[in-house]
């Protein structure tokens, strides 16, 4: 089952922002704002955008690295041999200590 929601696009009623219409399976949204109520959070709207803005960055930071790796990232990592002998423990274990 769905459920249509219907927003009216009035222009600009809000400057900067824009009304829309989304139709969504009816018992995801209903968990949806359940979530968002258990969370404290009073503004579906703010919720919404900030999951868009979520699914973007990660575009974003896609394009960063490809400009930043020439073009081309690759496939696969492969793991580099430290060039000097590295403990990690033992230098957490004296951070820790240097901070007592």
């Amino acid at each position: 089952m769905y459920f249509y929601m219907s927003i009216y696009l009035y222009g600009d009623v809000v400057p900067g922002r824009t009304k829309t219409t989304i139709v969504i399976d009816e018992e995801l949204w209903r968990k949806f704002k359940a979530r968002l109520l258990e969370e404290g959070v009073e503004e579906v709207s703010r919720a919404l955008e900030e999951l868009v803005r979520e699914e973007i960055a990660e575009d974003y930071v896609a394009e960063a690295l490809t400009r930043l790796a020439g073009g081309v990232i690759p496939s696969e990592v492969k793991p580099v041999k430290p060039q000097v002998e590295t403990n990690a423990g033992r230098v957490v274990r004296e951070m820790r200590e240097s901070q007592l």
